[in-house]
């Protein structure tokens, strides 16, 4: 309209009174018909998702729509079939790009099937053919917590486990294993779990039974909150008797007795690095740092010498 020779002045400006008044909004579907472009991004993640990947959506929604996109979201259940309708139906909405936060890999062995003609976004820490990726290092984070419970004096750590076939939880388990081997000390089998506070507390109940440890590392907050109900209903003294160390560090860690030691991942970081990632790849412009964003150890209270030193 601004732009048109054939209108005149004082009409265009008629026009764009009543445009105000009436609170006029382009139609983004009209405009795509125009432009050949949707400016949507796809987010394809897993229902009943847990504060990480909340998270990560809400930082995606606010800096997709500071870059002039829109979201559509597609929640999914694990079943590859579920996969593949999720998928359909993003690209059914002309999404010009899809960010994954999936826990699995038959996710992206379902895309790699799929063969979608669209820019991929995987946050997590594998490096594959048709994504790009973007995580924070789990292994690094894993070696963290427990590099923490040697340094304290520990000899007997625990590793409370998520399900291996997640791609985070297999790296945290990794990360807990190179560094117990690179402090030559003995290794028990990790207890695999399903990262919720449910598990934990059942895992803490078992480990209780045995009393060959002093300290756990949790691969997950929820899971660690399940391990301090435990050892509390059995009047085990956390951190004197027992250390426990979690690993996301959510907004329940600080305010549990005692506040949870445990890894922080920046998640509202993956979000935007994930847009900016999305419009660089769609419209040019600044290289996104691609690195894996390094992760933090917060220290509280759930975390000490042992008892006996």
């Amino acid at each position: 309209l601004n732009d048109s020779p054939s209108i005149r002045p004082s009409t265009r400006q008629k026009v764009l009174d009543v445009i105000d008044e009436i609170g006029y909004r382009p139609n983004q579907a009209a405009r795509a018909l125009v432009t050949s472009r949707s400016k949507a991004i796809g987010v394809l993640t897993l229902q009943n998702v847990h504060f990480g990947p909340q998270t990560i959506v809400n930082a995606i929604e606010v800096a997709a729509r500071t870059a002039g996109y829109r979201l559509s979201i597609a929640s999914t259940t694990t079943v590859s079939d579920d996969v593949r309708a999720s998928l359909q139906l993003l690209t059914n909405q002309a999404v010009e790009a899809i960010i994954v936060i999936a826990p699995q890999r038959k996710f992206f062995d379902v895309i790699d099937e799929l063969d979608l003609d669209v820019p991929i976004v995987a946050l997590d820490s594998t490096q594959r053919a048709r994504a790009h990726s973007l995580s924070v290092d789990q292994f690094e984070g894993a070696r963290l917590a427990t590099r923490h419970l040697i340094d304290l004096g520990h000899r007997h750590i625990v590793h409370v486990a998520g399900p291996q076939d997640w791609i985070e939880a297999d790296e945290r388990m990794q990360g807990f294993l190179f560094e117990m081997g690179e402090a030559e000390l003995s290794i028990e089998p990790p207890i695999l779990g399903d990262l919720t506070a449910d598990f934990g507390y059942t895992a803490g109940q078992e480990l209780l039974r045995r009393r060959d440890f002093t300290a756990v590392f949790s691969a997950n907050d929820l899971m660690a909150v399940g391990l301090l109900h435990a050892f509390r209903e059995a009047d085990v003294d956390v951190p004197r008797e027992v250390s426990v160390v979690g690993f996301d560090d959510s907004p329940t860690a600080p305010h549990l007795w005692p506040p949870l030691t445990t890894v922080r991942q920046d998640f509202a970081l993956i979000g935007r690095r994930a847009v900016e990632l999305v419009v660089a790849e769609l419209e040019g412009g600044t290289v996104v740092d691609r690195t894996l964003i390094p992760p933090e150890l917060v220290v509280r209270g759930s975390t000490s010498r042992p008892w006996f030193l």
